[in-house]
């Protein structure tokens, strides 16, 4: 149990760390953009001399870049991610208002990739049948390679513009509120495509493997039906690999996020980053880059956990030894 909580602390402790790293490098990389937050605060307006040192003094944007970091950092480690400059809310609440939205997405898409991606790995890797491995193969090196902005743009194009079966902006119909299926359907195909092409892969590639080992062939000599041997041995072990790309997935997915809510207008954060950089609003851009950070953290927390309950040979190593006689 010490060996157990020490592992975790340790990686407690790392992602702190790591997290503190993304912080710092983000805020170096956003003080040498180019670009006036003052000019963001009163819109297009002119701005007099006098008014402008006011508002640097207010923002302290008349301290140094040490001093603004170290404050921010401060502010950061109680919750606080400061004000926008263009909305003068809070920050944190301009996430939080846009963070259901881009789960809406991405916890679906996660689902559906994993699922999916199994169900067809499985079945390219234990057919018999060259044709269907290589069509199940080739379509997923296809999907793999296509954009997801590219793909967006052409299903917008095709079930939006030509045959107008799906809605192509928003969460929902004018006048509505929350989120409507038919709304989903086109930013979720689009945000789950890649990563479904990849669990495709390395399912594929994971259960060929599984399905070679010594026990594979202890298991047919002692009479079990193939179907026994795929689902009963050599899944389970061909399923680790793919807990460890689902944590790395839910990254690759928010990341994507950000592309796919821009080319349907889905108000998640991806969009709320995009417009913040438009709009030269640093504050905001940081936080959101803070809340994706501790969202990927915590996936990888979480895929540690369940990878150590579900893999034997983890659980061996936190076991205490046995006293040699």
């Amino acid at each position: 149990m010490k060996a157990v909580l020490i592992h975790y602390a340790k990686l407690l402790g790392s992602s702190f760390l790591l997290l503190l790293v993304v912080i710092t490098i983000l805020f170096i990389l956003l003080e040498a953009a180019p670009g006036d937050p003052v000019q963001s605060l009163v819109g297009d307006a002119p701005v007099s001399d006098q008014f402008r040192e006011q508002l640097v003094a207010a923002y302290g944007l008349d301290r140094s870049v040490f001093e603004r970091y170290f404050i921010y950092m401060g502010s950061v480690l109680t919750g606080d991610l400061g004000t926008s400059f263009t909305t003068q809310t809070p920050v944190l609440d301009r996430i939080l208002g846009r963070l259901g939205n881009t789960l809406a997405l991405a916890i679906p898409a996660t689902v559906i990739s994993t699922i999916g991606g199994i169900i067809l790995g499985v079945m390219a890797a234990r057919t018999r049948n060259p044709w269907v491995d290589t069509g199940i193969s080739g379509g997923a090196v296809g999907m793999f390679s296509v954009p997801n902005f590219w793909l967006g743009l052409m299903l917008i194009s095709i079930f939006s513009v030509q045959l107008n079966w799906l809605p192509a902006q928003g969460t929902a119909s004018y006048g509505q509120s929350g989120i409507a299926l038919e709304h989903m359907i086109l930013p979720l195909i689009t945000l789950l495509t890649s990563q479904f092409a990849y669990n495709i892969r390395v399912m594929r590639s994971s259960m060929i493997e599984s399905l070679g080992q010594d026990y594979v062939d202890t298991a047919r000599s002692k009479g079990l039906s193939y179907r026994q041997i795929v689902w009963r041995h050599a899944m389970p072990n061909a399923m680790l690999p793919m807990i460890t790309i689902t944590g790395y997935g839910i990254g690759l997915i928010l990341a994507g996020s950000v592309l796919v809510e821009r080319v349907f207008g889905w108000p998640g954060m991806g969009l709320l980053l995009v417009e913040s950089i438009n709009n030269n609003d640093t504050l905001v851009v940081l936080g959101v880059a803070i809340v994706i950070t501790v969202c990927i953290l915590i996936a990888n927390i979480l895929t540690d956990i369940v990878y150590g309950l579900v893999d034997p040979r983890l659980r061996a190593r936190f076991r205490p030894k046995r006293s040699e006689a």
